[in-house]
């Protein structure tokens, strides 16, 4: 897919997926494409679990509770480097990668970050995950067909938020 027409379809998805799973090769390659993000002083400080295991995804499911956690058949859960240079700029370059390449490959996908750290929830993530103490959880990403596809959310008009100084 074209880069331009997979930013213009990118949409947040928070509802059920289908039961058609995403290959390795595809998770693979929308990983691939986090961690070719930017990265400050290219310290590379963003790292990912891709949990496909049914029985770990209903415990994610159980913490951080939606229907396209629950009915996701892939996972990513995105992390960072604990006082990292550059922590939250970092992994925020690599998650929108992994937006852009799901929907390149025909996927829906979603970015849950603030309700991720709410509540202890990153927390009870990490020790199902095993994350070590130098990562925090940073954000979980659905990925996986939509049971129907949705459309991007209104963006203010380009005037409104860009001004020239020529």
């Amino acid at each position: 897919m074209d880069f331009f027409k997979a930013v213009d379809e990118r949409f947040s998805f928070r509802g059920n997926y289908t039961d058609a799973i995403v290959p390795d090769e595809d998770l693979i390659k929308i990983v691939d494409a986090g961690l070719k993000a930017p990265s400050g002083g290219n310290k590379q400080t963003t790292h990912f679990i891709i949990v496909t295991n049914p029985e770990i995804r209903a415990e994610l499911a159980k913490i951080l509770v939606c229907d396209a956690v629950s009915s996701a058949p892939a996972i990513i859960v995105g992390m960072s480097e604990r006082g990292g240079f550059c922590e939250v700029e970092d992994y925020s370059a690599a998650v929108e990668n992994i937006l852009l390449a799901s929907v390149a490959l025909g996927y829906a996908s979603c970015w849950f970050d603030g309700t991720t750290r709410m509540d202890g929830r990153d927390a009870a993530m990490a020790k199902l995950l095993g994350v070590p103490d130098e990562r925090r959880v940073r954000t979980i990403i659905p990925v996986g067909v939509p049971q129907a596809f949705g459309k991007p959310a209104p963006k203010k008009p380009f005037d409104e938020r860009v001004q020239w100084r020529r």
